[in-house]
Order: structure tokens, then C-alpha cells, then sequence
């Protein structure tokens, strides 16, 4: 189980900094898969010769790939993951695709 499944599981109304807590505990994990992520599109952009700045994933994409990595989490769970990283400014959305925040925090 993951953190945030755990803690639902012992308690489902968490107090709200507890479960801000548990979902920031994710940030670097889940930045450290985009950013592995966003290494197999670049190479695939330089391949081509495109620009690497182009470089995105898609929301889905993203989400298997937390599902994949981190097999505890569910998919409910990676999507609040998401949404806390694009408010505290660490990933920024093109429609329905994501990239890591310049300014943000790279892993």
C-alpha cells in the first residue's frame, strides 16, 4: 500500500496538512519518473533533429508511468499527485500534455 492508501485505509477523513503531507511526499518520486519520462522524448526529438525544448508527455502517459513505477499507488491517487504538483508550480500543462517547470524544480 502506498502512503496515501494507508493512511485512507486507517482513516478516511485525514486532517487536511496530514494529507498534504502524504501527497508531497510524492513529488520527488513522481518527478524523478517524469524526468526519466522526458529523457526517452528528447532523445527521441534529437533523433530527428527537432528541438528538445518540445519535449512533453502526455497526462496518461505520465500516470501509467507512476502506476508502472511505484506499484503501490492508485490511479485516483496519481492524479491528485499531479494536481499538486502543477499548484506548488513543479510541472506546468500544454492542454493535456506536461512538462517539468523551468523554474519549478527539477530533479
Amino acid at each position: 500500500m502506498s502512503n496515501i492508501s494507508k493512511h485512507y485505509a486507517m482513516n478516511k477523513a485525514l486532517p487536511e496538512h496530514k494529507r498534504n503531507q502524504v501527497i508531497q511526499s510524492w513529488y520527488e518520486p513522481a518527478l524523478r519518473t517524469l524526468s526519466k519520462i522526458l529523457a526517452v522524448k528528447e532523445a527521441n526529438l534529437r533523433k530527428i533533429n527537432r528541438d528538445i525544448k518540445n519535449a512533453a508527455v502526455s497526462r496518461d502517459e505520465f500516470i501509467d508511468a507512476l502506476l508502472n513505477d511505484h506499484r503501490t499507488l492508485r490511479h485516483d491517487h496519481a492524479s491528485e499527485i499531479i494536481t499538486s504538483l502543477y499548484r506548488a508550480g513543479k510541472i506546468r500543462f500544454l492542454g493535456r500534455f506536461i512538462q517539468v517547470n523551468e523554474q519549478g524544480g527539477e530533479v
